[in-house]
């Protein structure tokens, strides 16, 4: 092409990458090649390729597949180019390459291919973790059932060395509520999280929610129990999107989810407070995402109704509470007023004042009228600091002295 032409190299805009041909020597590290020689021939550049796939051109009209690769693509197969420990050992991460191929073209793995995952899966540990949390993503928001990966996962001994944490619920059988054992109950979530286009945070907080099952479960069979596991999975997910190295905003939300997932709501007990109290916890900006959650996790329980009445009553009334107080800021109050109008000093007196006020806000949304807020505040800084403390004390602090307790009992269960 000459550089008077760029619609050759552009044609209508789009955009071609252009390389010249090359193969490479030495992986030591099993990440990049040890040496790089440029100008030799299509075949073999083609025959470092991954995925035979993968390893397939046109020159000029004719098609050049010098190891089957259109028949794998028919029949729908993963295969590497060539003997597959020579494959992975020049780059580790086509070891999860093989599973999001396989994942989001809904393809099997050649058994040579998939013997070769197992025998080297260890050898992950020399990939960056942002490259290998990069290809956990796409799994997690291939087009279709992304269960099907984290079976791949599992199979070769991947999950291992990724999520080890969904691995301990292979087998992990539940209650009378589901009819899956915990993995398959996890990614089966997923699967629907997936099927309603769900954000990706949401994903993964579907495929994380029951985490902690197999950490927290006694007895056996149908009567068995996990009680706080969705305390021990918040702690457990955020340790897995700390690993992985997500960015804090986005880890942030999917442990919000996951630590709250198991809300109570029952429309002939719950009251207008206990909303504004679960909002308050969750965050307005979270209280839609938890129950996609919840409908996700019905699914792959194997409950048929995806919102059932309890939802739809629940939606109703987050939408009638929408407008009450959940947060400090939301008083009519403030420390400017306690200042300028009330005299009183800023410092830790004046914030349980105010989250003493947002308690009795959270159960009357009536009491969020500035001169009878004026009138408490005189009648709460009277108080001694221990009395004052109590008062302020919000549920998600009493929440966080819950989880506290339940990560106490779980570390003294398994001698930790």
């Amino acid at each position: 092409c000459s550089e008077n032409s760029p619609d050759a190299i552009l044609p209508e805009g789009n955009k071609v990458e252009i390389t010249p041909f090359r193969t490479e020597q030495g992986y030591s590290d099993h990440r990049r090649p040890d040496q790089v020689t440029f100008g030799v021939s299509l075949e073999e550049d083609l025959s470092r390729r991954d995925f035979t796939i993968n390893a397939m051109a046109y020159n000029g009209d004719k098609l050049v597949d010098l190891f089957n690769g259109q028949a794998d693509l028919e029949t729908g197969v993963i295969r590497t180019v060539g003997e597959p420990h020579e494959r992975f050992g020049e780059d580790a991460l086509r070891l999860m390459r093989a599973v999001r191929f396989a994942t989001t073209l809904q393809f099997s793995i050649a058994p040579e291919t998939k013997a070769a995952i197992i025998a080297l899966a260890s050898s992950l540990s020399a990939i960056s973790v942002e490259r290998i949390r990069d290809e956990l993503i796409k799994i997690v928001d291939a087009p279709r059932t992304p269960s099907h990966g984290f079976k791949l996962m599992q199979e070769t001994g991947l999950l291992d060395q990724v999520i080890p944490e969904l691995s301990d619920g292979v087998g992990c059988e539940q209650n009378h509520h589901h009819i899956y054992d915990v993995f398959t109950h996890n990614t089966l979530s997923l699967d629907f999280a997936n099927e309603f286009d769900y954000p990706l945070h949401v994903k993964f907080a579907a495929l994380l929610h029951d985490v902690a099952k197999p950490a927290t479960k006694e007895g056996t069979g149908r009567n068995s129990t996990f009680y706080n596991h969705d305390l021990v999975g918040g702690k457990m997910t955020r340790d897995i999107m700390k690993r992985l190295k997500f960015p804090k905003e986005f880890g942030k939300r999917v442990v919000t989810l996951v630590r709250h997932h198991m809300f109570f709501y029952d429309v002939d007990a719950v009251t207008d407070a206990a909303i504004r109290r679960l909002v308050k916890r969750v965050g307005k900006e979270n209280i839609q995402d938890l129950l996609k959650v919840r409908i996700a996790e019905r699914r792959g329980s194997g409950v048929p109704k995806a919102r059932p009445y309890r939802l739809r009553h629940l939606e109703y009334m987050i939408e009638k509470v929408a407008r009450d107080p959940i947060s400090v800021k939301m008083l009519k109050l403030n420390g400017d007023i306690m200042i300028a109008e009330m005299n009183m000093k800023p410092g830790r007196r004046m914030g349980w004042i105010l989250h003493a006020l947002l308690e009795e806000a959270l159960d009357d949304p009536s009491t969020n009228v500035l001169e009878h807020q004026k009138q408490r505040a005189v009648e709460l800084d009277a108080l001694p600091d221990s009395d004052l403390a109590t008062l302020a004390k919000s549920g998600e602090e009493k929440a966080y002295e819950e989880e506290a307790r339940a990560l106490a009992l779980i570390k003294k269960k398994f001698h930790v």
